[in-house]
């Protein structure tokens, strides 16, 4: 680390151990651009805005090591200098979002059930536990598997479990040619294409359908990419790349819709979920988005049977609570909350109830 970035860690550990004394809460805090994700975390603002900085870049390892609270912009522009991305297409909703907070909330773009998840992308991270001590897990190669999954826990805990400071992530090289695909058809067959895909040796890299659209997007080398828009069909659409980037950041005119946004996530099958509201089926399937007044409770009852389960994902004016995890899931939460965690300062209450 840099020396200032040192110094920042630094004066970060004091200020958890100042509060796990005290039993004060810490509202952990990035750029602040997914604030409305979860419940609302209780405590004292803590930022950890002054740890910036790519630590390591080496383009012919595919890792790069970056300090959390560097802007996803920066990071994604030095990547691009190189002509690599963040295989997992991040959404940033906003200019401030940061790499720290992207990986503590976990999400993932379009490109989910092809390439991965964020999670499935880090390598290695650095953090403060609720103690103030700075741990360090993994590392920058795949085959270092010595506290792996523990990095992996990191994201998607919405700091719960640690401060990130560090995080070593895998990168890829950017696709030679990228193509989309617009289909016009009724919901039913397009479900039952998006499912196919899954099962398919095609380059499809995003499929999503919306206003009786199927799109798809293919990725990859200019002669697979032709060769399975050729076998596809459908007709080329030119701003097909916007789509997908409108999509991500929640900037189609669907997302202006004044009704509460839910995010249904389950498993991708052939049958046509048929929710109150206006719908968007993104990830091929296995992730609804919402436009609907019918409540949290209604719908959760809806997508039960099919193994899903729903988030609102439009600011905590909805009243809605999280789907909380089945009994064992939630116990194991709560262990390592008290393992990583024992005072439970860390973003109080942000990921489940009373966690």
């Amino acid at each position: 680390m840099s020396e200032d970035a040192d110094s920042a860690v630094a004066v970060l550990q004091e200020r958890v151990r100042k509060a796990a004394q005290d039993g004060e809460a810490l509202a952990i805090t990035g750029g602040g651009t997914k604030s409305f994700l979860g419940q609302v975390s209780r405590g004292t603002p803590c930022s950890v805005h002054a740890i910036q900085g790519v630590v390591h870049y080496e383009p012919t390892e595919l890792v790069v090591t970056v300090r959390a609270g560097t802007r996803l912009t920066e990071l994604e522009s030095t990547l691009a200098q190189s002509g690599q991305m963040l295989p997992f297409e991040p959404p940033a909703f906003g200019e401030g979002a940061t790499i720290g907070g992207t990986i503590a909330c976990g999400l993932s773009g379009p490109c989910r059930p092809y390439r991965g998840a964020a999670r499935d992308f880090v390598l290695g991270v650095r953090c403060i536990n609720g103690k103030g001590e700075s741990l360090r897990f993994g590392g920058e190669v795949m085959k270092n598997v010595a506290g792996y999954d523990v990095s992996r826990l990191m994201a998607g805990a919405m700091g719960t479990l640690g401060i990130l400071t560090e995080i070593s992530l895998k990168v890829l090289p950017r696709p030679a040619c990228s193509q989309t695909r617009a289909f016009e058809m009724p919901g039913e067959p397009a479900s039952e294409l998006m499912t196919s895909f899954l099962g398919r040796s095609l380059p499809v890299s995003a499929a999503a359908y919306l206003d009786g659209v199927l799109r798809v997007r293919l990725s990859g080398s200019e002669a697979a990419v032709s060769t399975a828009a050729g076998a596809l069909g459908g007709d080329r659409e030119a701003e097909g790349d916007a789509f997908w980037s409108e999509l991500k950041e929640h900037r189609l005119d669907f997302f202006s819709h004044d009704s509460p946004l839910w995010r249904i996530s389950l498993k991708p099958q052939n049958e046509l979920l048929h929710l109150p509201g206006k719908t968007l089926i993104d990830w091929g399937g296995a992730q609804y988005w919402v436009k609907s007044d019918a409540g949290f409770k209604a719908l959760s009852e809806r997508v039960r049977p099919y193994g899903g389960y729903v988030t609102g994902f439009g600011g905590r004016d909805q009243g809605a609570r999280p789907d909380v995890p089945q009994d064992a899931v939630l116990k194991l939460n709560r262990r390592l909350k008290a393992a990583f965690d024992p005072a439970g300062i860390l973003n109080p209450g942000r990921l489940f109830p009373e966690d």
